[in-house]
């Protein structure tokens, strides 16, 4: 009874550690204003379909994406085993389905151990990639210090956890070996268990076997809280990414409602430009144009940097971080959820938003950076969860250009060409035409 109630606690700590910190993120990404996403129903569930549940965008790079899926589907699949194990831990059985379910239960088992075998193998590999060959994106500023650890903490996690599972197995193999009890196939455990542990006695098997199946469903409940805090929430939340995701062609972009209705109204002509225009409240705080800080941004785009993997597809794809600009598209989405996570922690010790003196654009983003984005849309292209760093970049261009009329000075002659010319070239309206005399 205390393994039990032991059991208990440890599963009710961790409903209620991952509940709140789900809370939490809800409600900073809720800081973020109202944006419409629940158009086209259908075709958000095929998009969800197609790139959460199917990879679809993963497999671009065929090896990364491989071994991807391979722990995608492991993940989901191992993880109908713990039903069994939170119900051996609450009522104290073991192995509570293998006599119901017959051979059924031996095709799960000899399934999830090639998948966890799988699993193990993909985790061995990404870790070597990482840190051993050393691709190029793993290696960006911003993946110095917590995010390179944070990366490794949980390859090398998952690998202990699959390890255990295998383990846990394997002990079982060699006791039904030993008493002779028990008709349970282990197609690649009873190999570990001959090897690791074919010289223990069956006390031994009994004590490594109930020390891999806590350490194994422990640390399948740390991972559970861990992984809110970790980027690898995206586990979670690519689900609901894809499925707001923006369903417009990638050239498009949005327009700021207050502008347009100011331009169709100067194109309105029933509108009087004489007429004396309504009292504004005074009550309600002016809207700022384009965003400086967090709560500028959409729900959506506060949800995509939680969604972030980082796993630098965007990065790698983008022409300004390739030519050695300041610009790299993973950072803006670590710095919007870095700066949301500030912003999160002074709204639970205060109660309410504090000035705190600092702000996304300045203090996390530079100008630099912003400006050196050409607008193509290779990081919303390759990212495998639908994450759009363009939109948050051109957002805060505009509070640049629009509330500080801040622009780099080619640009600024851009404009001036624009207002003057009604072009973007420094050539007078009345020799538009004057390149047809040379024909």
């Amino acid at each position: 009874m205390i393994s039990q109630i032991i059991f208990a606690i440890l599963l009710l700590a961790t409903a209620v550690l991952f509940g709140l910190r789900l809370k939490t993120i809800r409600r900073n990404i809720l800081l973020g204003k109202d944006i419409e996403r629940k158009d086209r129903s259908a075709d958000r569930w095929k998009n969800m379909a197609r790139v959460a549940l199917g990879q679809g965008k993963m497999v671009t790079r065929p090896v990364a994406g491989f071994f991807h899926i391979l722990i995608y589907v492991g993940f989901v699949l191992i993880n109908i085993e713990m039903f069994e194990i939170v119900v051996d831990g609450l009522f104290g059985g073991h192995r509570t389905f293998s006599n119901s379910m017959g051979g059924l239960y031996n095709i799960l088992i000899g399934s999830f151990e090639f998948l966890g075998f799988g699993v193990l193998l993909s985790c061995i590999i990404f870790l070597i990639r990482r840190n051993v060959v050393r691709i190029r994106r793993f290696h960006l500023k911003e993946m110095g210090g917590w995010p390179k650890s944070d990366a490794n903490i949980i390859l090398i996690w998952e690998s202990l956890l699959m390890f255990a599972f295998l383990s846990m197995n394997a002990c079982d193999f060699r006791l039904q070996e030993l008493t002779g009890e028990g008709s349970i196939g282990f197609p690649l455990s009873q190999y570990l268990g001959n090897t690791l542990y074919g010289g223990l006695d069956e006390s031994a098997l009994h004590m490594t076997e109930r020390f891999m199946w806590w350490f194994h469903i422990v640390g399948v409940m740390g991972f559970a809280v861990y992984v809110t805090y970790s980027k690898h929430l995206h586990i979670f939340f690519a689900f609901p990414n894809t499925y707001y995701a923006n369903l417009e062609p990638k050239g498009k972009l949005t327009n700021m409602e207050a502008v347009m209705k100011e331009v169709q109204m100067m194109m309105d002509p029933n509108v009087d430009p004489y007429a004396t225009p309504a009292p504004a409240d005074p009550e309600a705080t002016p809207e700022r144009f384009g965003a400086k800080d967090v709560t500028d941004l959409t729900w959506k785009q506060l949800l995509d940097s939680y969604t972030c993997t980082e796993c630098g597809r965007c990065s790698s794809e983008c022409p300004a971080n390739q030519t050695g600009k300041l610009l790299s598209p993973r950072k803006i989405m670590m710095d919007t959820r870095d700066r949301l996570e500030e912003v999160g922690k002074s709204l639970d010790g205060n109660g309410k938003p504090v000035d705190d003196g600092k702000a996304l654009l300045g203090d996390y983003i530079l100008e630099e950076e912003l400006w050196a984005c050409t607008s193509c849309n290779a990081c919303v292209e390759a990212c495998p969860v639908d994450i759009d760093p363009l939109s948050i970049i051109v957002d805060m261009r505009r509070y640049l250009i629009m509330e500080e009329s801040k622009s780099p000075e080619s640009i600024t002659v851009m404009f001036n060409n624009i207002e003057n010319n009604g072009a973007p070239w420094a050539f007078s309206a009345m020799d538009r035409d004057k390149w047809k005399d040379e024909l």
